[in-house]
């Protein structure tokens, strides 16, 4: 937007941009924070809640800049975009962006994913395709989603960046899978590729 170079220069109009926007400040439980109501929080005095509300403020006004400054970059040089993030009802961009998005997908697992998740896509300089894709799921799909969702048991570890993550084990005990909510399954992908973008 300063007219320097950018790594939107070598991007060709034929090409399609997907971006998995960060949602760390726009989802619905970023509100549960500002209100001083997350779980972390419930140990914090009043004067502690409103120093975080200002970081939060802070790193929200900057994530929201970006999502723009992205938008009108690809806007100005025509260049075709589809952007992710998570939907819901309290979600930062649903309520407070004007740009609409294209496709709700309430229910991941229809399309077979491994979670609900409700997610939205915005298209920019094209519209989505709509095709129909008339074939079953692959067998690993939806039954797996079903079967991540009813784990019976969690355990909670760190990964070598010392983030906290989650060992999940399936019915049975006898394996355990690590798939986070932001992780699509691949028949998800392909799906969505062919019914929306192809």
């Amino acid at each position: 937007m300063r007219g320097g170079e950018s790594v939107f220069d070598s991007i060709k109009d034929e090409d399609q941009i997907i971006a998995f926007f960060p949602c760390i400040r726009f989802e619905n439980q970023i509100m549960l924070s500002f209100r001083g109501q997350a779980y972390q929080m419930s140990e914090w005095d009043m004067k502690k809640k409103m120093e975080y509300d200002m970081k939060l403020m802070d790193e929200l006004r900057h994530y929201y800049m970006l999502v723009n400054k992205m938008m009108i970059v690809c806007m100005n040089k025509g260049l075709k975009l589809i952007m992710e993030n998570p939907y819901s009802e309290e979600h930062f961009l649903r309520r407070y962006w004007c740009f609409i998005p294209s496709v709700i997908d309430k229910d991941r697992r229809e399309r077979g994913d491994y979670f609900k998740k409700p997610t939205q896509y915005w298209f920019l300089n094209r519209k989505p395709s709509n095709n129909l894709v008339l074939e079953a799921y692959a067998d690993n799909s939806v039954d797996d989603a079903v079967e991540f969702q009813q784990k019976e048991s969690c355990q909670d570890w760190k990964d070598a960046w010392n983030r906290r993550r989650k060992k999940e084990y399936d019915k049975t005990g006898a394996k355990t899978v690590r798939v986070g909510r932001s992780m699509i399954h691949p028949d998800y992908a392909n799906r969505f590729i062919r019914e929306f973008i192809i």
